[in-house]
């Protein structure tokens, strides 16, 4: 084989191999970027459900407070018992 050959024939095997490479180290870090945004997904929606459960409690507490200032009359008319 002459030295050409074997020169092309390597710097072949390293363009192969470097390609490769390069494939699959792209392939991972696209991975870890659309994993972190699923993570980043999760703490919103756990942000969003514990900000949610925070205005509940809120709600239940203003609403205990007006119904011990305010009188509650029912919409029933009064039952006629002659």
């Amino acid at each position: 084989m002459s030295r050409a050959a074997k020169a092309t024939l390597v710097a072949a095997l390293v363009v192969s191999s470097l390609t490769v490479w390069g494939v699959h180290y792209q392939q991972q870090q696209e991975h870890e970027r659309m994993y972190a945004g699923v993570l980043r997904d999760d703490e919103r929606r756990r942000e969003k459900m514990r900000k949610r459960e925070e205005d509940l409690q809120e709600s239940l507490r203003k609403r205990e407070i007006y119904e011990r200032v305010q009188r509650i009359e029912t919409s029933d008319p009064p039952v006629d018992t002659r």
